[in-house]
């Protein structure tokens, strides 16, 4: 009876760390900045649109050279490839944190729109801190988070830290390349 006591115990306090060191189920890319590599697991089960689109992004190279151009230490660095940007991309609708589930936490990825909640199309932020305000209430419907970041938050930290005019850094930090990891 000891030992079936012990062995429940044990495997309740195992199953807590297990979950939280388990490898990540989602395609994983390496985001290559001047300030580190920043590596990223992304959720296509529950924002399948949006991980779609950036992989396809990714896939066709299109960050290469783009920069994270936009930072508030506290809230989110927001990056992209101006260069490649056109009037005519496609915009993808709105896989709100309300239906995905997948919240604005420290380290998530999620898409960048304008005031429309279907004009995402190829720029992105990550969250320095949990932002439970952009996962959107009824009648706002938030911003897609589709991953979060597994290494190296602190490239996140720092590049949101760099000195800025308002919310856009004096010197923006470039994306050398985004790639899938194996």
């Amino acid at each position: 009876m000891n030992r079936i006591v012990f062995l429940a115990a044990f495997l309740a306090a195992a199953a807590v760390p297990l979950s939280v060191v388990a490898a990540p189920a989602g395609p994983q890319v390496a985001i290559v900045t001047s300030a580190g590599t920043i590596d990223v697991v992304l959720d296509p089960v529950h924002a399948p649109v949006t991980t779609k689109n950036f992989l396809d992004l990714v896939d066709h190279k299109f960050y290469d050279g783009g920069t994270f151009f936009r930072a508030v230490p506290g809230f989110m660095i927001q990056g992209g490839n101006k260069a490649r940007e056109t009037p005519h991309d496609k915009m993808i609708p709105l896989e709100t944190p309300l239906k995905t589930g997948v919240k604005n936490l420290d380290g998530s990825i999620a898409m960048a729109r304008t005031s429309d909640p279907n004009s995402a199309t190829s720029e992105f932020f990550i969250d320095d801190g949990d932002q439970a305000m952009l996962d959107g209430a009824p009648g706002q419907p938030g911003y897609a988070a589709f991953g979060r970041v597994t290494k190296n938050m602190d490239a996140v930290r720092k590049i949101a830290r760099q000195p800025a005019a308002g919310e856009m850094l004096l010197a923006p930090i470039k994306i050398i390349s985004i790639r899938r990891l194996p």
